[in-house]
C-alpha cells in the first residue's frame, strides 16, 4: 500500500503535540463533568480519537520524519505500523470508533470509552516519550 504523507519538520510535530494534549485534556475535563457517561460518550470517544490521531502524527513525525496525509484511515495505521505495531492497533481500535461516535444514530457505550481511552492514553504516552526524546 502507498502511504500518502506530508514532511514533518519540528513546528509541524510541536503544533501535533499540542493538540493531542488539548484533546486529551478536553477528554479528561468532559469525563468529569459529566453526570452519567452516556450523556457525553460520544463526546468522550470524538476527543480520544482526535487525541489519539494527534499523538500517531508525533510520533511517526519523531521516528519517521512524516505523518499520514490523506483520507484513508487504513494508510494511518500503516504508517504507524512502520514504527511499532501495538501501537498501529490502539489507532486502529480509535479510528473504528470514530464513525459510531461522530457520525452515526448509535451512541458509544461505556465499554467504546473505555477502550478509546486505553487506546488513546497509549498514543499519549509514546507520543510524548518521542516528542522529549527529538527535542
Amino acid at each position: 500500500m502507498t502511504v500518502r504523507t506530508t514532511d514533518c519538520p519540528r513546528d509541524v510535530r510541536a503544533g501535533r503535540w499540542g493538540k493531542a494534549e488539548q484533546f486529551a485534556r478536553a477528554a479528561d475535563i468532559v469525563e468529569t463533568l459529566a453526570d452519567e457517561d452516556a450523556d457525553v460518550g460520544d463526546a468522550l470517544v470524538t476527543l480520544c480519537v482526535h487525541a489519539g490521531v494527534a499523538a500517531a502524527d508525533v510520533i511517526c513525525c519523531a521516528r519517521l520524519g512524516t505523518h499520514a496525509r490523506g483520507e484513508s484511515h487504513e494508510q494511518a495505521v500503516e504508517l504507524l505500523g512502520r514504527v511499532n505495531k501495538e501501537l498501529a492497533k490502539a489507532l486502529g481500535v480509535l479510528l473504528g470508533l470514530k464513525t459510531r461516535s461522530g457520525y452515526s444514530h448509535i451512541t458509544a457505550n461505556t465499554t467504546d470509552q473505555k477502550r478509546a481511552k486505553r487506546a488513546m492514553e497509549a498514543l499519549l504516552e509514546a507520543a510524548r516519550r518521542e516528542h522529549r526524546a527529538a527535542g
